[in-house]
C-alpha cells in the first residue's frame, strides 16, 4: 500500500510539473514563433483526445461508445467538451500569449476560491472563518502579482489579467461540469472525448493543417512536447494518481503546477518575477492548500 502511495504521490507530481513545462512551451511558440492559440489548441487536443481515446480503446473501455448511447451523457459530454476543456485551454493558453506562462497559470489557480464561493452559494452555505482567509489571500496574492502593490499600475495589461481570471473561472466549470459524467463512465473515455470533442470545435476557427507561424525543429518539438507530454502523458497520469491516492491528494499535489511553470519560464525564456511576484504567486498557491486540506478534514 506505502509502495502504491508512493507511486500515486510521484504521478501526481510529474503531471502538475508537466503541465506547468507545457504552458512555457506554449509561451515560447505563441511569442518567438508566432503560432496562434487556436491552432495550437486545434492541434493539441485533436492530437491528445484522439491518443487517450486510441488507449481506451486498447484498453477495451466499453464507455468509449457507451458514453454516447445515453441521452444524458450524450448531452453533457459536448457541454463538458466545449464550455468545459475548450474554455479553460484556451482562456489559459491566451493568458500566457498576453503575459507570461507564470503569470496566466498562477492567475489559473485561483479557481479553487471561485469554486468554494459557487458551493456555498448554491447549497446555501455559510463560509467559514477559514474560508475568508483563503479568500482574502488569494486576493491579495492576485493584487500583488498584478499591481506590485501600487493600486495605481499594473504588471500586466488589463486584457491580459481578464483572460487570466476567465482561465480561473473556466477551470473551476471544467472541474465541476463532468462530476455527474465521472460517476457513470471511465475518466478515460470523458477525459479524451472532451478533449476531441473541444479540438472539432476550435478546428472550425483554425485547422490543425492550416499552419502558421515560423517552423523549424524548436517549433516542431515544443509543439510535440505540448501534445504529448503536455497533455497525453499528465492528464493519463493525473487519472492514475486519482485511483491510488485519491482525488483531493491529487488535485492538492497539482500546486507543483505554477512553481514549474514559473522556475522554467524565468530560467529558459528569461521572464521579470521579482520577489513581490513570488510573495504573491505563494499567497495564491497556499490557498489550494487550505481549502485542500479543509475537504480532507470534512466529514464524508
Amino acid at each position: 500500500m506505502k509502495h502504491n502511495n508512493t507511486k500515486g504521490i510521484i504521478m501526481a507530481l510529474m503531471a502538475a510539473m508537466l503541465w506547468g513545462v507545457s504552458g512555457t512551451c506554449g509561451q515560447f511558440l505563441f511569442q518567438q514563433r508566432g503560432i496562434s492559440v487556436e491552432w495550437l489548441m486545434s492541434a493539441r487536443m485533436l492530437g491528445a483526445g484522439g491518443l487517450l481515446l486510441l488507449m481506451a480503446f486498447i484498453q477495451k473501455d466499453k464507455d468509449i461508445w457507451m458514453i454516447w448511447q445515453d441521452k444524458v451523457s450524450r448531452k453533457k459530454l459536448l457541454v463538458f467538451g466545449i464550455l468545459g476543456m475548450l474554455t479553460v485551454q484556451y482562456s489559459y493558453f491566451a493568458a500566457i500569449k498576453y503575459s507570461n506562462a507564470a503569470t496566466a497559470t498562477i492567475l489559473q489557480f485561483s479557481a479553487p476560491v471561485l469554486i468554494a464561493l459557487y458551493l456555498a452559494f448554491r447549497h446555501a452555505q455559510r463560509l467559514s472563518a477559514f474560508e475568508y482567509l483563503a479568500i482574502l489571500m488569494a486576493v491579495t496574492g492576485t493584487f500583488l502579482l498584478v499591481t506590485h502593490g501600487n493600486i495605481h499600475t499594473l504588471n500586466i495589461s488589463p486584457f491580459a489579467f481578464m483572460l487570466g481570471m476567465a482561465s480561473a473561472i473556466s477551470l473551476a466549470i471544467y472541474t465541476l461540469l463532468p462530476g455527474e459524467l465521472l460517476k457513470k463512465h471511465t475518466a478515460l473515455s470523458v477525459i479524451g472525448w472532451g478533449l476531441f470533442i473541444g479540438g472539432v470545435a476550435i478546428s472550425l476557427v483554425k485547422a490543425p493543417w492550416q499552419f502558421d507561424g515560423v517552423w523549424d525543429g524548436y517549433t516542431i518539438a515544443n509543439v510535440l512536447f505540448v501534445v504529448i507530454f503536455g497533455t497525453l502523458l499528465p492528464f493519463y497520469m493525473y487519472l492514475k494518481a486519482v485511483q491510488i491516492i485519491g482525488g483531493q491528494k491529487a488535485s492538492l499535489l497539482t500546486s507543483a503546477e505554477p512553481l514549474s511553470a514559473t522556475l522554467i519560464a524565468v530560467a529558459w525564456l528569461g521572464i521579470s518575477f521579482k520577489a513581490i511576484d513570488w510573495i504573491g504567486a505563494l499567497f495564491i498557491i497556499a490557498t489550494v492548500f487550505m481549502l485542500s486540506a479543509k475537504k480532507v478534514t470534512e466529514p464524508a
